[in-house]
C-alpha cells in the first residue's frame, strides 16, 4: 500500500506508530540547540536577519561557498524596500507593509516571489523565518507553535513601525499563523492566503504519545525519515511538527467561532490539496465578511463554483495542463512561477519522497528529467497515472499575480 507521506493528511497511522522507517537516523536529526525558540524580540528587523543568518551559518557548516551562499539567501528572514517613487506614508516611511510568513518544514525561499510581486507594488517587505526551520529537521523535535507565533508578532510589530498599513501574507502554517495573528491584532488590514492550514488530521492530537516509549525508540519522534536532499526546506517530518500544527489550528478555529473577520482576504487554495483540508478554507472564506474579498480556486472543474461564497468573489482556475503533463495543481505548487530555479519545471530539485523507500525505481525515475514523468498533487488517480513527482509550481502564477494586482487595487 502506497504512504502517501503528505505532511498532514497522509495514512493517519503514520503518526502513531513507533517506527517510521528502518531508514538510521543522522546528526541533522538532533536538535542543533540552537533554533527552537523565538529570542529576537529586541532587536530591529536588520538585526534580527543578521543573526539568523549566523545561526544557519553555524548550524549548516558542512556548506561552503558558493554553496553557503544559497543556503543563506533561502533559508534566512528577509527585508524588501519599495522604490522611492512609491507613495510614502503619513507619520511613517511607507503607506503599506506586508509581513511574509512559510509554512511547516519550508523556508522563506518559498515567499521569494511573492516577495517581488508586493515589492513592485509598493509594499515594505519583510519575511520572518519560523523557529526550528531554515537549519536541520532535528529542530522540530521541541519546537512549539506558540514560538512560531512569536515571530509573527515580532515582524508584525516590526512592520508597524514602518508603515501605515499592515497586511499578512502566509504560505500554508504561514497562513494560518497569520490568520491567528489578524484575530487578535487590530493593526492588521487584510490578509493574503496561500493553501492556509485551518485544518488537519485529528490524529495529529495524538503525534505525541510517542514521548510514553521514543526515549527507548527515537525513531518513532518522526513520522517520517528522509534523505532529506532539498536545501530550502526538510523532507524528514516530526510527529511533534504534526502535534503542533494540529495544536494551533485547534485555537485558530476556536477564535473564529468566536469572531467574524472583517478584513479583506485573498485567498489561493488548490481543489485537490492533499496535504491540508481545502473545504476548511471553503468554509473559512464564506464566513468571512468583506466586499472586498477574493478566492482563486485552482480545479479540474471551472464549472463547480463552491456553494457559500459569492460567485463574483470566486475565481476558477484551471490547473491542467496536459502539454506539460501537469494533471493538477498541488499544496506545494501556488507560490512559485514555473522558471524557479530550485523548484521549477526545469529546476534543481524534484519532490519525489513519496516514494521513499518503498519504491526505490520510482523514486529514481521520479527524480530523472524524463518525459514519462507526471505532475500534479498526490492524489490517488494521479499516482496511477504513471510516475508522478508532486508538482513545485505554478503555472498559473503570471494570472495569480493579476488577481492579486486586482483585490489590491480593490483595497479601502
Amino acid at each position: 500500500m502506497k504512504r502517501l507521506k503528505t505532511i498532514f493528511l497522509g495514512i493517519p497511522l503514520l503518526l502513531l506508530q513507533a517506527c517510521g522507517t528502518t531508514t538510521p537516523l543522522g546528526a541533522r536529526h538532533q536538535p542543533s540547540g540552537l533554533n527552537t525558540q523565538f529570542n529576537s524580540g529586541q532587536l530591529t528587523f536588520s538585526e534580527y536577519v543578521a543573526d539568523s543568518r549566523a545561526m544557519i551559518t553555524k548550524v549548516r557548516s558542512g556548506s561552503s561557498g558558493a554553496e553557503m551562499e544559497k543556503v543563506l539567501d533561502g533559508n534566512a528572514p528577509f527585508e524588501l524596500k519599495p522604490a522611492e517613487s512609491c507613495q510614502k506614508g503619513g507619520e511613517k516611511p511607507y503607506r503599506r507593509g506586508v509581513l511574509l510568513t512559510h509554512g511547516l518544514t519550508d523556508a522563506p525561499y518559498s515567499m521569494h516571489a511573492l516577495a517581488s510581486f508586493f515589492q513592485e507594488n509598493c509594499f515594505r517587505v519583510m519575511a520572518v523565518l519560523l523557529p526550528g526551520h531554515g537549519t536541520q529537521p532535528g529542530d522540530l523535535l521541541d519546537v512549539t507553535w506558540q514560538e512560531w507565533a512569536k515571530a509573527v508578532a515580532y515582524g508584525t510589530d516590526q512592520l508597524a513601525t514602518e508603515a501605515d498599513e499592515i497586511y499578512l501574507a502566509g504560505f500554508s502554517t504561514g497562513g494560518t499563523l497569520s490568520i491567528n495573528q489578524a484575530l487578535k491584532d487590530d493593526r492588521v488590514r487584510g490578509l493574503f492566503l496561500y493553501a492556509p492550514a485551518l485544518k488537519v488530521t485529528p490524529l495529529a492530537a495524538l503525534a505525541n504519545i510517542h514521548k510514553i516509549y521514543s526515549w527507548l525508540m527515537p525513531s518513532a519522534k518522526w513520522v517520517s525519515i528522509m534523505p532529506d536532499k532539498a536545501i530550502y526546506r526538510y523532507e524528514s517530518f516530526t510527529k511533534n511538527a504534526a502535534a503542533q500544527i494540529y495544536g494551533l489550528t485547534q485555537e485558530v478555529q476556536s477564535q473564529l467561532d468566536k469572531h467574524v473577520l472583517k478584513i479583506p482576504v485573498f485567498t489561493a487554495v488548490s481543489q485537490d490539496d492533499t496535504t491540508v483540508y481545502t473545504s476548511a478554507t471553503l468554509d473559512f472564506m464564506a464566513h468571512s465578511r468583506h466586499d472586498s474579498n477574493k478566492l482563486v480556486l485552482y480545479t479540474v472543474d471551472t464549472n463547480k463554483f463552491p456553494p457559500d461564497i459569492p460567485a463574483e468573489q470566486v475565481e476558477l482556475v484551471n490547473s491542467v495542463f496536459p502539454e506539460q503533463k501537469i494533471l493538477s495543481a498541488a499544496h506545494t505548487s501556488i507560490t512559485l512561477p514555473l522558471d524557479d530555479a530550485y523548484y521549477g519545471m526545469m529546476g534543481e530539485y524534484s519532490n519525489c519522497i513519496h516514494y521513499y523507500p518503498d519504491e526505490i525505481k520510482k523514486y529514481d525515475a521520479c527524480n530523472q528529467n524524463s518525459e514519462q514523468v507526471l505532475l500534479g498533487e498526490l492524489t490517488e488517480d494521479n499516482l496511477k497515472a504513471g510516475t508522478l513527482r508532486r508538482l513545485m509550481a505554478n503555472p498559473n502564477f503570471s494570472t495569480l499575480k493579476i488577481s492579486m494586482k486586482k483585490f489590491i487595487d480593490s483595497l479601502p
